[in-house]
């Protein structure tokens, strides 16, 4: 048995049924539940982001699930913080009575939440609020579509791997490339983290066409759960950086009379797809990532993962 506890990391696109696996694991291995997943953070969002039922709540403890409003900012930089603080909670005890856990199951789609805890996140330059303040203002006046369109002028390589729908995204982009006159790539070029635990990833995967369908399967039990309504009762918030995330945008389009229902609809769908892919590119650069059909039988990677922790 390896002397440092471990932390294992259930990833892969979204609906492949991660949450499942997470829970069979952390029940096998009588633990806890980290969520890396960045849009369930908040507690207004609940249908739209694909929470885990009360049920799968009460099974086993989870963190990190709708602690956080949307009314707060909060970066990928305060997870790690946040994550690791709590990673060494309950691998390290404060009280002498806690019983200290030998490992911890880190589950979400979000891979860069997900790297920061295990690796760390790269080192950016401070830059001035009042160049996020200007952009942030330039967007209200002429539209995410000018603010893109920069980024596309001042950064073509990463306007090409982000959601350039996502302001947030946007915005932290093209402030560093207007700031410091170089592409956000030229920072991305960090060196791995020491951390008092180890480390193993499982990947569920599964051929596109099986993930597409279990997308769009999950987009119909969305709506018919009340997504619609969900989005009605954040509509007049829709300009909060936690609210800009594919299920909801879609919706206030709908709600705003640009789209129709069904078209927004088939937009969440065509979106998510788009999303999966991404997800896909991300994890496939990771070659630690040990991958299972996603119909793989929860006993055969609990077995695996006693092997591998064993060796």
């Amino acid at each position: 048995m390896k002397s440092k506890p471990l932390l294992i990391c259930v990833v892969g696109p979204t609906a492949i049924g991660k949450t499942s696996l997470a829970i069979a694991l952390a029940k096998a291995f009588s633990t806890e539940i980290i969520s890396a997943d960045s849009r369930q953070f908040y507690k207004e969002m609940s249908i739209g982001t694909a929470v885990p039922s009360e049920e799968e709540l009460a099974t086993i403890t989870h963190h990190f699930i709708q602690t956080k409003s949307i009314f707060n900012d909060y970066s990928v930089e305060d997870f790690e913080k946040h994550a690791l603080d709590l990673i060494e909670q309950k691998f390290l005890p404060r009280k002498k009575d806690d019983e200290a856990l030998t490992s911890l199951v880190m589950v979400g789609g979000s891979g860069l939440y997900v790297d920061a805890v295990v690796t760390g996140l790269d080192e950016f330059p401070k830059i001035p609020t009042e160049i996020r303040r200007k952009l942030n203002s330039d967007m209200e006046t002429f539209g995410i579509e000018y603010l893109q369109e920069r980024l596309k002028k001042a950064d073509p390589v990463h306007y090409s791997k982000i959601d350039i729908k996502n302001p947030h995204r946007l915005i932290r982009a093209l402030e560093i490339a207007e700031f410091t006159g170089k592409p956000i790539s030229s920072f991305l070029k960090k060196k791995s983290v020491s951390r008092n635990f180890e480390t193993l990833f499982i990947g569920l995967t599964a051929e596109r066409k099986i993930i597409y369908e279990r997308i769009n399967k999950r987009v119909d039990q969305m709506i018919e759960s009340g997504l619609e309504g969900e989005a009605q009762g954040l509509y007049k918030y829709r300009g909060k950086n936690a609210l800009q995330t594919v299920g909801y945008r879609e919706l206030f389009e709908y709600l705003d009379g640009k789209l129709t229902l069904e078209e927004a609809i088939s937009e969440i769908k065509k979106n998510t797809r788009r999303f999966a892919k991404r997800q896909g590119t991300w994890f496939r650069k990771n070659e630690a990532i040990q991958w299972f059909d996603y119909r793989t039988n929860p006993l055969e990677i609990i077995t695996f993962i006693h092997e591998k922790n064993a060796n």
